[in-house]
């Protein structure tokens, strides 16, 4: 308890510290910051004079700020500055000598500590109650490559990184206009975690974004590593295993939300962003389904959807028409299955269990080896793991095909989350389907309805436009109309901005060059 006491005093007066103003005695404030600095080898006070007359002291953190620009750009132009050009304001005769586009005045501790976190060295002169902050933060960062979890045939081929910088410029590549606004804020006590809200003013509702600046700004956290830490503190159930924000690693996912009038959430350090509001069909929709042709979009869909369908209840329905229901099987299919199973010792049940379990441990394994061997591990784990388990007579021919459809049908879920929400859900399916049959998989069925009935994202009812029902939108839904047809906006909440395209965009033949 003392050593809390301890802590908690320290901390106490550091943070007294950094609110304080910047003094005019140069000694006092280096002091103040070598305190704050204590064992930060890699924070660097760097003493020097301004023309050999004033003495000042240059602050920055080795590895986050431009070393080469600092040399060639700040100390060399004010250490060389000759007797008559001095300025009795000296913040003044800074911003005149040295060649940085972007320069701060700061004249708190809480300033200077924020500046020198980003990556800008500050200077600090004697006899001056404002110091400067010079934008010359620089460290490495990943090269703008291809999307790995949103991979397409036919759209654009990049992705976010981990710099919050690098993404909002590929955001601002895709929409140039100036009504695409961008709020930053901090989140996180130590990590100080730069969070930025985008969206486009006009489109999107300003209930929605005063509702997200509300739930961000309510996260007192240590810190944030990665936006599905975000994403647990705004979402509006967090019991619910289906994911009601939308993540995507996509640039051009971004932009289109955004023109729909949603809004995005950016986080530094991470290669995700956060789009709200979200539907369930938006989970479902792929950027491809845009990009190619909308009678190829709609086919796709409809096979996405089917498999959905056939992720959460395959196995389900082989265990409850093995166990109860062998009447439903025709005569010859039910003696090659009765076959098979001859030699199985355990009931349906648990041989689906088994096969489920073990097919999630492979695709798990797949997943967190490394790259190069991943892919091989999984496949060749489950042929052989398959094909051992029939030969041993652990599980039958017939649940091992069931449990491989299954597989693949999970892979078409175009949103992992989503995809992860159908397997964990298949489990407790899989259980009421061997206890009560067909009754226990529509009760499942019907409760996962329910459930998602009664979910909102940010307010918008989950599986809108179905429920409630909008006609209008309903064209984006269950197919995917042309897109001389999508020519209003989805309505969310509040005022909305409806048409986005002009009207009679349809092609006509008989419209062509009028002489």
């Amino acid at each position: 308890m003392k050593l809390d006491i301890k802590d908690c005093s320290l901390r106490r007066q550091q943070s007294n510290q950094q609110h304080e103003n910047i003094s005019k005695k140069l000694t006092e404030n280096e002091n103040k910051l070598r305190s704050i600095y204590k064992d930060c080898m890699d924070v660097i006070f760097r003493p020097f004079f301004i023309g050999g007359k004033e003495r000042a002291i240059l602050i920055y953190i080795e590895g986050l700020a431009n070393v080469e620009e600092i040399d060639d750009n700040v100390l060399s132009p004010l250490m060389q500055i000759k007797e008559g050009e001095f300025h009795t304001n000296i913040s003044i005769l800074i911003e005149k000598k040295i060649t940085v586009s972007n320069v701060k005045k700061i004249k708190i501790f809480s300033e200077c500590i924020q500046e020198i976190s980003l990556g800008n060295p500050v200077i600090l002169v004697d006899k001056s109650e404002t110091g400067v902050a010079l934008g010359l933060s620089k460290w490495e960062k990943r090269s703008v490559s291809e999307p790995s979890a949103e991979a397409v045939v036919r759209g654009p081929r990049e992705a976010f990184v981990e710099a919050i910088s690098v993404n909002t410029t590929l955001i601002r590549r895709k929409i140039r206009s100036p009504m695409l606004k961008m709020q930053s804020m901090e989140i996180g006590r130590y990590t100080k975690t730069k969070v930025v809200i985008t969206y486009i003013e006009g489109l999107v509702d300003q209930t929605l974004i005063e509702e997200a600046k509300n739930r961000l700004s309510r996260i007192d956290i240590d810190g944030i590593m990665e936006t599905g830490m975000i994403e647990e503190f705004i979402e509006d159930n967090p019991y619910s295993p289906f994911p009601q924000v939308l993540t995507t690693e996509r640039p051009d996912v971004v932009a289109a939300s955004l023109l729909e009038g949603r809004l995005a959430i950016l986080v530094d350090g991470s290669p995700f962003s956060i789009v709200v509001p979200t539907t369930f069909y938006s989970l479902l929709q792929s950027s491809e389904d845009y990009y190619s042709r909308f009678l190829i979009g709609t086919a796709t869909r409809w096979l996405r959807y089917f498999f959905l369908v056939i992720s959460l209840t395959l196995p389900s329905l082989y265990v409850a028409i093995i166990t109860f229901h062998q009447e439903m099987v025709p005569t010859s299919l039910l003696i090659s299955m009765a076959a098979s199973r001859e030699q199985v010792p355990f009931p349906a049940l648990v041989e689906a269990l088994i096969m489920e379990i073990t097919f999630e441990a492979l695709r798990e394994a797949g997943l967190r080896l490394p790259k190069q061997v991943g892919s091989a591990v999984s496949i060749v784990g489950a042929i052989v793991i398959g094909e051992s388990a029939v030969a041993a007579g652990i599980v039958s021919a017939p649940m091992v095909i069931v449990v491989a459809l299954t597989g693949i049908a999970s892979f078409t879920i175009a949103r992992y989350p989503a995809a992860i929400a159908i397997r964990m859900l298949r489990f407790p399916v899989i259980l009421l389907a061997g206890t009560l049959g067909l009754l226990g998989i529509m009760l499942a069925l019907i409760t996962i309805i329910i459930h998602l009935c009664t979910m909102r994202s940010f307010g918008v009812p989950y599986l809108s436009p179905m429920a409630p029902m909008k006609f209008r939108e309903m064209k984006d839904v269950l197919i995917r109309a042309p897109w001389w047809e999508l020519d209003s906006r989805p309505h969310f909440t509040g005022d909305y901005n409806k048409y986005r395209q002009a009207p009679g965009l349809k092609p006509d033949p008989t419209k062509g060059d009028e002489k």
